[in-house]
């Protein structure tokens, strides 16, 4: 079945076709680097995973790139206040993405590009855009001419005399135009800068990405994305300094843009206190449930977290697991099948709540299937959970949780004291040690296999 995808570039949703097959290229833009990241910086990466598993699904060869900005104004004043090179700031707060990522169950990208591995790049792409025009230089700074595109605005649905008329732009005395943007500017001495033909100075936001998207994937990439808090200025400009810069050649073919997570209807803000950080939140929640969260909702429309959310998707996992743990003695052989309606869910604009939807289709079948059939239907659940990333671990560790702060053998004891209690029928010892364990936050669970043990998420 064909994959579609909307196209903020179209505004349609439109079947999607690689220019080859063989070399389907996407690129994600990543995070700047100066702090942990927060939940809502998390829903890209996991909507645009689960993209990579279905193109990889396919296509014979995805090279997915996803950058990390590790030159920034941001960066400099977190890098200035701590007294440390940015290289310190930046090297630890990769890092820390990396970590919090992969605990969401993000495979990393094929290709990292850092932007302070490519100003020979960004340096050689402002010159071709002085070269044909479309630069100027002015006091050091090198900035794009807007006017010299007549598209500009075309990707974002704005008119470019509106967005003069209504933005708060600092018109400095070098520009030509007010709405002309940075691509190089000087640095000050206690500034990270490198040399260029302009000033000791460092680049623009807008370039960095340009740049590592053609010295990567090339002139024209099949996919561009990221959330929709970047179609502008950011992607706008991108599109604009790229193009011009690449002789008019498409920059990308499809646009995927995500939408914005807020916190029980609010944005996030330091300044509410309301900002949740994948750091944080994995020492609290599975990371399988704030992936599942993450899914819910479709990728284009806007999500908000709430404390019920979050204990849905715990609920709804433990469901799962259930089943998979009923079916623990049942061999699953060879490559796991695609689930046919997960993935025609996937396929249809990453519909991810209607996979959702169809996964616990799969769990119920699972459940209610016969001696015969409960193999395959295994097989269907596991399949269908692997293409959205999730039911990836063994039940009993799903159950019993980060067992780092938890004495298994004890609890292990404990419960098999409980069954010969019972057994003796010694039910006051035995209703003694359930609520013992209910105090340290464990659950007992009576079934026909006997007694399992979990932790209380």
């Amino acid at each position: 079945m064909p994959i579609s995808l909307y196209n903020s570039l179209t505004r349609s949703q439109d079947t999607f076709t690689p220019q080859d097959p063989n070399r389907v290229t996407m690129y994600v833009c990543g995070p700047t680097v100066y702090n942990y990241v927060h939940i809502g910086n998390a829903r890209g990466p996991v909507v645009f995973d689960v993209l990579a598993r279905l193109l990889r699904r396919h296509y014979a060869g995805v090279v997915y790139a996803r950058n990390i900005t590790d030159v920034d104004d941001k960066i400099n004043a977190a890098a200035l206040d701590a007294g440390v090179p940015i290289g310190t700031i930046t090297t630890r707060f990769a890092q820390a993405y990396r970590d919090d990522m992969a605990g969401l169950g993000i495979a990393p990208p094929d290709i990292e590009p850092h932007a302070t591995g490519h100003i020979e790049q960004i340096i050689a792409m402002c010159e071709r855009l002085i070269a044909t025009g479309h630069a100027y230089a002015a006091e050091g700074h090198v900035l794009f001419r807007v006017g010299s595109y007549p598209e500009y605005g075309h990707l974002s649905g704005r008119d470019p005399e509106e967005l003069l008329a209504g933005a708060r732009i600092d018109v400095a005395p070098y520009k030509q135009d007010p709405g002309d943007f940075v691509l190089w500017k000087p640095s000050t001495p206690e500034l990270p800068g490198w040399d260029s033909p302009w000033s000791r100075g460092r680049p623009g936001w807008h370039i960095e990405c340009s740049a590592m998207c053609k010295a990567q994937l090339g002139d024209t990439i099949d996919i561009h994305a990221g959330g929709v808090d970047l179609l502008f200025p950011h992607h706008e400009n991108e599109v604009a300094q790229s193009t011009c810069a690449n002789g008019g050649k498409t920059f990308a073919r499809w646009w995927v843009h995500n939408g914005m997570l807020t916190v029980d209807g609010r944005k996030m803000s330091k300044s509410v206190g309301n900002v949740l950080l994948v750091h944080e939140l994995l020492k609290t929640y599975p990371a399988e449930a704030l992936r599942l969260f993450l899914l819910r909702g479709h990728y284009r429309q806007p999500l908000d977290w709430s404390d019920a959310a979050i204990a849905q998707a715990v609920s709804t996992l433990d469901g799962w697991y259930r089943v998979l743990r009923e079916l623990a003695d049942v061999p699953v052989e060879g490559t796991l099948p695609a689930a046919a309606a997960v993935e025609a869910a996937l396929c249809d604009d990453l519909n991810t709540p209607q996979a959702l939807a169809e996964l616990s289709q799969l769990a119920n079948a699972a459940r209610a299937a016969t001696p015969a059939g409960r193999g395959a239907a295994k097989a269907a659940l596991l399949g269908g959970g692997a293409l959205l990333g999730l039911l990836q671990q063994d039940p009993e560790t799903w159950f019993k949780g980060d067992s780092g702060n938890t004495d298994a053998a004890a609890i292990d004891a404990l419960v098999a004291e409980r069954q010969a209690a019972r057994a003796a029928r010694d039910f006051k010892r035995a209703d003694q040690i359930r609520d013992e364990l209910a105090a340290r936050g464990i659950a007992i669970e009576d079934g026909a296999q006997g007694a399992r043990w979990q932790l209380v998420k």
